[in-house]
């Protein structure tokens, strides 16, 4: 019950949940150990019954030599060809839910019939189309929207479409199942039917919940978790509890009395080491491919492997199993002979208790427990990300995989040493040279490491293999910017656009680079997509507030150089609200002071005045001298053009004198300009001026509408 029908999925799964979510490192060290003793013996159960015999061999030969060689074949090819990895991966996650699917299914069927309940056919069919129905749910959650795993491909369904779908799949479950079995119920009693009720809440818990909580509760399964998590041993251990089972009524039914549980189980184990572990570490240190990359391609080929030959072994049509499983009476001794030759005699000595083939089977045993511990210390030392010395260590172990070497890299970087950092991106980058996060952690390391050149050259690889990448492509624009290449970089971000509209900092470098060439229209079209985007998305742009102000700001002035004062206007106002909000003194000053522009230029000079006083009046709570003198400049320049007293315009290009007379340069010679003109018009008066400025300044800030008419 614990077991073979799940019943301790439920507190696994939460525990695995709070050991995931509260301690991710020292959880992954112990999933990594449990996949030693549970997930890789499982694997070996369903060698050891396809191989061990001649004649389960010759029976499923399809299966044990054409399909294993096409599926070897396919690990060399995804080796030398990276894209193909990705494909394989796909296979084997979206795989393993129908395979634990299929194994309820047997498993609850199994049950029934032991328990004198055989399903009849609506039975069978309403519980067998439930656990497809299940099946199906999860893959239009794997599969609805982008992969957010490189190795994962999706077919990026509309959640649309996919949430009322799952919605009809979960209640389609619930009510067939619930139907079958409450049916079987009725003519049996509650121990008959407690072990099918118990597999298909393990079914729920293990393929509708996480449906579930993503519906209802905004909680993400990510498909690797899921698939390749503690589902995975949940799965494993039944299924090595029902295979020991089996295998020990095998060999009483051929009346091996030597057959033992324990040696059954270190068989497995060597045997999982075995197909697990040797293959990625000599690969990876001979062939000098990524450790990374190898070790989840021999991962998903032997689960693909496992999948297509476990479907061939276990039918409980087959008489043999169904004998052993369901306690009939058929005959289930095989007394086929075995033919003779070289290998089976060789096989044969090696099984025996010859000194020699003893010694040879307990040296092998020793040697691949050995391989599994060194791979468990590396594995442990890698998972110490912080630890550098235990990241060089794991370096050590294995130079070539590509995840430690970007570990030890960020590692490297927290400690300062930047030149051991770049060196570790470079090699991680040189492992893993079809690896994009490994390619472009080098990029960003270059960039970092103010190699602008280096990183250019980089990136603009990246983009020949992974042209429709935004983020490279963004980066890429940048380095080329920098290096004085503007036309690429605009074509840069002008494809990221084009790929992605809502990739807010190409439209802002789009922006920028189009205003700094005078073109301002184009500028403020990418302006205005920024600005749409950050609409969108307020949260992601809550400490962005500055920029999207100074945007507003930026797409005004473009609409009133076009002369589209209502749009002017109303943008003027939005940058000035947000810059409020956001207690941002220094743009509501400039947004105040370029709305004044505008109210002079369409003729509302009163309008004009109110809007630069109050500029003024916010520069006044500011340390920005600079901005404040701007603003004092250019309200006596506004005065002169409305034809107002002399002695103001004076009083106003002195106080901005003032506030830049501690910082020489353009400004300041611009000021001392207009100051110099407005006293050579004052004449005589000017020195009077000058003695009571500071009032006469105030009386400027003072000017009431009424003395503002309208411009002719």
């Amino acid at each position: 019950m614990l077991i073979g029908c799940g019943a301790w999925s439920a507190p696994l799964l939460l525990l695995a949940f709070y050991a995931s979510s509260t301690y991710s490192r020292a959880w992954a060290v112990a999933f990594y150990f449990l996949a030693l003793l549970f997930n890789y013996p499982h694997f070996m159960a369903t060698v050891y019954r396809a191989y061990h015999t001649r004649t389960e061999f010759q029976k499923y030969r399809i299966f044990t030599v054409q399909v294993a060689l096409l599926l070897t074949l396919a690990g060399v090819i995804a080796h030398v060809w990276f894209p193909l990895l990705p494909w394989i991966f796909t296979l084997y996650i979206c795989w393993s839910p129908w395979h634990y699917t299929g194994q309820n299914f047997g498993l609850l069927m199994m049950f029934a019939r032991r328990s004198g309940l055989a399903p009849n056919p609506p039975e069978r069919t309403a519980i067998h189309l439930s656990f497809i129905a299940s099946f199906v749910l999860l893959m239009l959650s794997f599969h609805t929207g982008a992969s957010g795993d490189p190795l994962i491909l999706s077919l990026g369904l509309p959640a649309r479409f996919t949430l009322p779908a799952r919605g009809v799949l979960a209640l389609f479950f619930v009510a067939a199942t619930g139907w079958a079995l409450i049916s079987l119920a009725r003519r049996s009693s509650l121990r008959a039917i407690l072990a099918p009720l118990t597999l298909a809440v393990t079914q729920f818990l293990w393929f509708l919940l996480p449906a579930l909580l993503e519906l209802f509760g905004g909680r993400e399964v990510p498909q690797t978790r899921y698939s390749s998590g503690i589902l995975a041993v949940l799965h494993s251990t039944q299924y090595l509890w029902i295979t020991s089972y089996y295998q020990a009524r095998e060999a009483r039914a051929a009346g091996d009395t030597r057959w033992k549980f324990s040696r059954y189980l270190v068989t497995l184990t060597a045997g999982g080491i075995a197909l697990f572990i040797p293959g990625p570490w000599i690969v990876s240190r001979v062939f000098h491919a990524d450790f990374a990359a190898s070790f989840l391609t021999f991962t998903a080929l032997v689960n693909i492997h496992h999948f297509i030959l476990d479907g061939a072994l276990w039918k409980l049509r087959d008489s043999r199993v169904a004998a052993l499983l369901l306690n009939t009476n058929a005959k289930t001794q095989d007394t086929a002979r075995e033919a003779q030759n070289p290998l089976q005699s060789a096989s044969r000595w090696l099984a025996s208790s010859a000194p020699g083939a003893r010694t040879i089977r307990i040296g092998a045993v020793v040697l691949l427990f050995v391989w599994a511990a060194v791979d468990q210390m590396h594995f442990y030392w890698s998972s110490k990300t912080e630890n550098l010395p235990a990241l060089e260590r794991a370096a050590k172990l294995n130079p070539d995989d590509s995840s430690v070497q970007l570990r030890l890299a960020q590692a490297e970087r927290v400690a300062g040493n930047r030149n051991a950092a770049l060196e570790a991106f470079h090699r991680a980058a040189e492992i893993s040279p079809a690896g994009f996060s490994q390619q472009e952690a080098y990029g960003r390391g270059l960039i970092e490491a103010g190699r602008d050149a280096e990183a250019y050259a980089q990136y603009k690889k990246i983009l020949a293999r992974w042209p429709r990448n935004i983020d490279a492509r963004v980066n890429f624009g940048l380095l080329a910017q920098r290096l004085g290449h503007d036309e690429e970089a605009v074509d840069s971000w002008e494809r990221a656009v084009d790929t992605d509209p809502s990739q807010a900092n190409a439209q802002l470098y789009l922006a920028q680079t189009f205003e700094r060439r005078g073109e301002v229209q184009a500028a403020a079209r990418h302006y205005r997509a920024y600005l749409q985007i950050a609409a969108a998305h307020p949260e992601e742009y809550r400490d962005k507030k500055s920029s999207v102000i100074a945007v507003f700001i930026k797409v005004a002035d473009a609409d009133s150089a076009a002369n589209r004062p209502t749009e002017a206007k109303q943008e003027y106002a939005a940058a000035m609200d947000f810059a409020v909000k956001a207690g941002d003194k220094t743009l509501e000053s400039l947004a105040l002071a370029h709305q004044a522009e505008l109210q002079e230029k369409v003729g509302d000079a009163a309008a004009a005045a109110q809007a630069y006083q109050r500029a003024l009046a916010v520069d006044a709570t500011l340390s920005d001298v600079r901005g404040a003198a701007s603003d004092w400049l250019n309200y006596g320049q506004f005065l002169r053009r409305q034809r107002q007293p002399e002695r103001l315009v004076f009083a106003c290009m002195l106080r901005a004198e003032s506030l830049l007379s501690a910082t020489p340069g353009d400004e300041l010679s611009a000021v001392v300009q207009a100051r110099t003109e407005s006293q050579a018009r004052l004449g005589r008066d000017a020195a009077a001026v000058r003695s009571k400025s500071e009032g006469l300044a105030t009386e400027a800030l003072s000017l009431p509408t009424s003395a503002f008419a309208p411009t002719r």
